[in-house]
């Protein structure tokens, strides 16, 4: 009679074990669909390099958990939602909207389909973006707020990973919003030896915004407007200097060790970013005369 209670008891194990098994590997074989992008707030990066062509080719993109590849096609609908960015915004800086982040400008950007198919047999999916990020601010951050609906009646979505931030960052050849393009400047200010390090921003393909002379850098619109030159590359690379907004500035050229010119210096296999410029400016009723070599290692 004991011999039967364990064999009873040993049987509804078992089958307790099928059953838990068979639970597990379904679960295990889902194909879950997540929208691809970072755990800091679901925010993705698409860093565009400023070519002055109008439109420049981005993606966004899903993929599938599960043990094996799907086998049909599952395809997932794009919504633009603006409450992940307000989510964001709240998160970091709380009630101060000076700091929040931008929903991108709808003439800025086109999602060519708003919907993502991952083939049967494939992991991954994409949506064709088009941007179109000349005359997007440096100071600025800008994403495109996206959730991901199930339109075909069938697919599971992470709900962890059904929306995404979509970061534009811009770029050229002498700056990037992405890092700190932190350059070293050397020379004479008013025929006295100086020194100092300055950030350099992109604006358009050919050009950068910089703090003029050894003026100090503050993230204020109106000390940027105050205090800050562009810098034009032409195609022989010749510098033109200009004032930002507010400075005034005048070109001094003629000098030939600071020619106002632009060029990469190699040596030992790395390769240098170089300015070398001469300028006036005046702020606050103060002139300064400029001599300067701003430089920065970029490989």
């Amino acid at each position: 009679m004991k011999r039967s209670y364990i064999a009873i008891f040993a049987l509804i194990a078992v089958l307790s074990s099928c059953k838990d098994n068979e639970l597990f590997e379904k679960e295990m074989y889902k194909n879950v669909v997540a929208l691809i992008s970072s755990d800091y707030h679901n925010t993705f990066q698409e860093v565009v390099h400023l070519t002055g062509e109008e439109e420049i080719i981005g993606y966004i993109a899903a993929s599938t958990g599960g043990t094996h590849a799907p086998e049909k096609n599952l395809v997932i609908g794009l919504e633009e939602d603006p409450e992940p960015l307000a989510k964001y915004n709240w998160s970091l800086y709380d009630a101060d909207e000076r700091l929040y982040a931008k929903l991108l400008p709808e003439d800025k950007y086109e999602i060519v389909d708003y919907k993502i198919q991952i083939d049967a047999g494939e992991r991954t999916g994409r949506a064709m973006i088009k941007l179109r990020p000349d005359g997007l601010s440096p100071d600025s951050t800008y994403f495109i707020g996206l959730r991901a609906t199930d339109i075909s009646g069938g697919v599971e979505i992470n709900e962890k990973k059904n929306t995404m931030l979509f970061q534009v960052l811009i770029k050229n050849d002498y700056a990037s919003q992405a890092e700190n393009s932190l350059y070293t400047m050397t020379g004479l200010l008013n025929e006295m030896a100086t020194a100092a390090n300055k950030q350099l921003f992109p604006l358009t393909y050919n050009s950068v915004r910089m703090i003029a002379g050894n003026e100090t850098f503050q993230s204020t619109e109106a000390s940027i407007a105050r205090t800050s030159i562009i810098l034009e590359v032409d195609e022989d690379n010749k510098i033109s200097i200009k004032p930002y907004k507010d400075i005034q500035v005048t070109q001094l050229n003629n000098d030939p060790l600071y020619p106002n010119i632009f060029r990469v210096e190699e040596a030992f296999g790395r390769k240098t970013n170089v300015f070398l410029l001469k300028y006036e400016y005046t702020i606050g009723g103060v002139t300064n005369v400029i001599q300067e070599r701003v430089e920065m290692q970029v490989r």
